[in-house]
């Protein structure tokens, strides 16, 4: 006689993917990927830091400037595409790692320090597979999805990152 697991349908892989406008919660997340089968969850959180590596060439950073400058304000902005193309990156890492289940929500608009940015979640088996897995999934959607960061700084510059 088959186990109750065999006979139910098979739950999707991806089963949460999201961008949104409102602070995130991890505890969701973390729920999407539960699975009876998983021995690991790994989870990426991903916070609005009050600094930001100072990518100018020396000889344009004030002189008291050191390698990092303070962040005053942050906003994301998202192309329409975002979330096609988001879905397109926990769809790749479903199929790459033996994944049970995966997650992944980005924030969009003005975030304060220490705001949440984005909260990544995957399941396995084993936690080699998750560790592997959340960070696949965190560098394609840094590399791929177009999220745009805009950074305003304590010495009233700004710049955006990831922009094409």
């Amino acid at each position: 006689m088959p186990d109750a697991a065999s006979s139910s349908p098979a739950r999707p892989v991806v089963r949460l993917v999201a961008i949104r406008d409102e602070p995130l919660d991890p505890a969701e997340v973390i729920a999407a990927v539960a699975d009876d089968r998983a021995g690991a969850v790994d989870v990426f959180i991903g916070t609005v830091r009050d600094h930001d590596p100072d990518e100018r060439p020396a000889d344009e950073r004030p002189t008291d400037a050191g390698t990092s400058r303070a962040v005053d304000a942050l906003a994301y902005s998202a192309h329409p595409t975002a979330l096609d193309r988001l879905t397109e990156v926990a769809d790749g890492v479903a199929a790459d790692f033996a994944a049970h289940g995966v997650a992944v929500v980005h924030r969009t608009g003005p975030l304060a320090i220490g705001d949440l940015a984005v909260v990544c979640a995957v399941s396995t088996s084993h936690r080699a597979e998750a560790f592997e897995a959340t960070r696949a999934l965190i560098d394609r959607l840094k590399a791929s999805v177009p999220i745009w960061k805009h950074q305003t700084y304590a010495d009233g510059s700004d710049s955006w990152v990831g922009t094409p």
